[in-house]
């Protein structure tokens, strides 16, 4: 048997349009006027064998061709009915979807319409009325029943505003909830932002004059302990910056009550407030510093800090808290921040002359301390660190006194007793003035061994001896150690 032949219909015609609605520019008129030898066939087609041959089907009877432009009708229909019942989705929740001509088709939702509900519903009243085999129309509603179907109608009213608020508000839902999280990104951005341009602004400020915008240090501290992860890191290493750079090179001592009590000048009012609120910041500093040393996301930032603070500024206060804190990290199990603390404490060992060697004594008192806590179960970079010390054989020597020295001592002091009475009198007088001239030079000395941090040679020849004992005492501890280590394990072996 052969295949079915299949019909295929002529495309249709283009709406028809009167003369009067159609439209023709001037240009158009000009153009045709110009060109009326290319636009002459125009007026010489057929149009009624252009119409036949368009309309004519080969081979199909015209009862056949009606029923076809039937079905053509009826599809028509049927896709304009599925379009009105159609949501189209909103196109922020969704995708569309590009055919291969380039169209773009949105997805869809059926709708429901209320109409049809309500139909459904008269429907099936219908269909109870009919099944008892009454007409509703000749049927009179009892009172009862009157009431039950005005019940019922207001609560399908009061359940359509519903249903739509709902349908608007899952509509809403997931846009409110985007556009909400990036408002919140948008605003901690900004945030950080005014926060980072906010610290440039403190320490450029400080860095041009400190003393004036001394008050800007707890503002720089407040914004490292209030902003994030990022805002706080970038607090401590300003405020790092700017302590390396302000600190004075002398320890700074606050004045007593009765100093206090006492009328100054706004001169020294000023300096008295500036060192006192540079020691308070840099306080807090310090303990924010240790605090975050426990924390396993600020270890190195806060190491590095400390480290940075006793390497560049060992002689000023506090720095017991930055010994401590170094010391304690020397043999972490942390390649950075075991590194870090050895790096800091040889360079404390090679340049004592920043602090004048008593920050070599603390480091070395306290090694010798944290290896006694820990039975010297330690890295060996910790005790590694103790080959950068150095030591002055010399100390002491030009102090020795000669035995020429002790004779002409005693040569004079004879002298001295056998001068005449007349002559002690008229020297009273010149003694005292020489006596309170020794006084003010000794003390105008004192001060400025105090403030310096050049200590005379008994002052160097303890704190050397101090060193070497702690060493040494370190030194012994590893020793014993080693040797009770070893002779247990050949008491095990020997056991065996």
């Amino acid at each position: 048997m052969g295949k079915k032949q299949k019909i295929v219909l002529p495309p249709e015609l283009p709406p028809e349009i009167s003369e009067d609605e159609i439209e023709v520019s001037d240009e158009d008129l000009q153009f045709v006027n110009d060109n009326r030898d290319y636009a002459g066939f125009v007026s010489t087609l057929d149009t009624q064998s252009i119409t036949r041959h368009v309309n004519r089907v080969a081979d199909v009877k015209e009862d056949a061709l009606e029923s076809l432009y039937e079905k053509r009708l009826k599809k028509k229909s049927l896709e304009k009915e599925k379009e009105e019942n159609v949501l189209e989705v909103d196109r922020v929740d969704a995708l569309p979807v590009k055919t291969l001509d380039g169209k773009l088709y949105y997805r869809t939702v059926p709708k429901v319409s209320q109409e049809s509900e309500n139909a459904t519903s008269g429907d099936l009243d219908i269909g109870d009325h009919e099944a008892d085999g009454v007409d509703k129309s000749l049927v009179k509603l009892t009172k009862v029943e009157k009431r039950a179907k005005l019940k019922r109608m207001k609560r399908e009213a009061k359940k359509q505003p519903k249903e739509v608020a709902k349908v608007e508000e899952v509509q809403q839902a997931p846009q409110a909830v985007v556009l909400a999280e990036v408002e919140k990104e948008i605003t901690a951005e900004e945030a950080n932002e005014r926060q980072k341009y906010k610290l440039a602004e403190l320490g450029t400020a400080l860095l041009m004059d400190p003393e004036s915008n001394i008050k800007s240090l707890k503002e720089m501290l407040q914004i490292s302990k209030e902003g994030d992860h990022s805002i706080a890191v970038l607090g401590l290493k300003s405020l790092l910056a700017v302590f390396k750079d302000i600190i004075p090179g002398y320890r700074i001592r606050l004045p007593t009550e009765k100093e206090q009590e006492m009328v100054v000048s706004q001169a020294v009012k000023k300096m008295r407030f500036y060192e006192s609120t540079l020691l308070s910041v840099y306080k807090a500093y310090l303990q924010r510093l240790i605090a975050l040393e426990k924390q396993s996301s600020f270890k190195r930032v806060a190491i590095r800090c400390i480290c940075t603070l006793l390497d560049a500024v060992p002689h000023f206060n506090f720095r017991e808290s930055l010994v401590a804190a170094v010391i304690q990290n020397i043999s972490s199990p942390d390649d950075v921040v075991r590194k870090l603390c050895c790096a800091t404490v040889k360079s404390l060992f090679t340049n004592e002359g920043k602090h004048g060697g008593e920050a070599t004594v603390e480091v070395v008192q306290w090694i010798a301390e944290y290896v006694k806590a820990h039975d010297c179960q330690l890295h060996p970079d910790s005790i590694e660190v103790f080959m950068s010390l150095s030591c002055d054989e010399d100390l002491g020597r030009a102090e020795m006194p000669t035995a020429n020295n002790k004779v002409r001592n005693k040569k004079t002091k004879k002298r001295k007793n056998f001068e005449d009475p007349q002559q002690l009198q008229e020297s009273g007088k010149k003694k005292s003035r020489q006596e309170l001239i020794s006084k003010t030079r000794n003390e105008v000395n004192a001060d400025f061994k105090a403030a310096s941090f050049t200590q005379d040679v008994r002052e160097r020849k303890r704190m050397q001896s101090e060193t070497l004992s702690a060493v040494f005492q370190t030194f012994f501890r590893i020793l014993k150690h080693t040797m009770l280590s070893m002779t247990a394990r050949d008491k095990g072996i020997s056991f065996e």
